[in-house]
C-alpha cells in the first residue's frame, strides 16, 4: 500500500462512515481496486480511530453530559440508557458474524447488491416520513424506538448496508426527523466503534502490524479524521433542510455500475 492509497481510503472512510453510503462497502471496492490483499482488513479497522476521535471531538459535550446520566442523574439519563440498550444487539451480532462479515460478506457483487437493497429502503423510509408527517425528537425517543434502531445497526455488520444509512433510514420509519434520527446514530456508534477498535487493534500482531507501517496508518487515521469531522457537519446540516435521496440515487448508481463490471 501507497501513502497516496493510504490517503484516498481515510478520506473515503472518514466521508462514508458517516453519509449514509456504505465504509465498508467502499473500503471493500477500493481494496479490489487497488490490489490490496496484506493487512486490509487491519488498516480499515485501524481507519475506525480517525473517525471515532472525530465523533468524539463533534460531540465531547454530549458524551460528558451521557456519561454523568448513566454514574448519576441528569437530562441524558434516559438517553444514555437507551443508548446502552440499543448497543447491545450490534455486540451480538458482531460476535456471531464478525468473521463471516471479514470473509464472505466482503464479495464485491454482495456488496453492491446490499447498496441498492438498502437504497431502496431509505426512498421508502422517506415515502413513509412524508406521508406520516411524524417530528419525534430526540430527548423523546422510546425503548422501542432505541431498540429497533439497534437492531438495525447490528444488521450493518454486513459490509454496504451502512451503519448510518440502516440507523437514520429505520428512526425515519420509526417516527424521528431526520437530525433527530441522524444524531441517534451518531451518539450510538460510539460505544460499538470504540469496542471494535478496542478489539482488533488490542492484540500482539495487530500492535507488530501497525508498528512495522506506522507512517501509513497514522496518515489513513489523520486524513479519516478530517474528513469524518467534515461529513459530521455536512450531513447533520443537510438533513435539516433535505432527504436522504441523493444518498439513495448515488448508491443504486454505483452498484449498478459494480454489477456490470463498470468500475473495478
Amino acid at each position: 500500500m501507497s501513502f497516496i492509497e493510504a490517503v484516498i481510503l481515510g478520506l473515503v472512510q472518514g466521508l462514508t462512515e458517516f453519509i449514509p453510503v456504505s465504509s465498508s462497502g467502499h473500503l471493500v471496492f477500493l481494496h479490489s481496486a487497488f490490489g490490496i490483499t496484506e493487512n486490509g482488513l487491519l488498516f480499515d479497522v485501524a481507519l475506525h480511530i480517525g473517525t471515532l476521535t472525530a465523533l468524539v471531538m463533534y460531540f465531547h459535550k454530549e458524551i460528558l453530559l451521557l456519561i454523568k446520566g448513566i454514574l448519576g442523574k441528569n437530562e441524558y439519563t434516559k438517553l444514555a440508557w437507551l443508548i446502552a440498550l440499543a448497543t447491545i444487539p450490534a455486540v451480538i451480532s458482531g460476535m456471531l458474524l464478525q468473521s463471516r462479515a471479514e470473509s464472505a460478506f466482503r464479495s464485491v457483487q454482495l456488496v453492491a447488491v446490499n447498496l441498492i437493497v438498502v437504497a431502496v429502503i431509505m426512498l421508502l423510509a422517506e415515502w413513509f416520513a412524508r406521508r406520516y408527517k411524524r417530528k419525534g425528537e430526540l430527548e423523546k425517543t422510546s425503548t422501542t424506538q432505541a431498540l429497533v434502531i439497534g437492531i438495525a445497526q447490528a444488521v450493518a455488520v454486513i459490509p454496504g448496508v451502512s451503519r448510518s444509512g440502516s440507523t437514520i433510514t429505520t428512526g425515519l420509519f420509526l417516527g424521528l426527523d431526520r437530525v433527530a434520527a441522524t444524531r441517534f446514530s451518531f451518539l450510538l456508534g460510539i460505544p460499538i466503534t470504540f469496542g471494535a477498535v478496542i478489539k482488533v487493534l488490542a492484540t500482539n500482531e495487530a500492535t507488530q502490524m501497525i508498528g512495522n507501517d506506522f507512517g501509513l496508518f497514522a496518515v489513513g487515521i489523520v486524513t479519516a479524521l478530517a474528513s469524518g469531522l467534515f461529513a459530521i457537519r455536512f450531513l447533520l446540516k443537510y438533513l435539516a433542510g433535505h432527504t436522504l435521496a441523493v444518498f439513495a440515487y448515488y448508491r443504486i448508481v454505483l452498484g449498478l455500475l459494480v454489477l456490470a463490471g463498470g468500475w473495478i
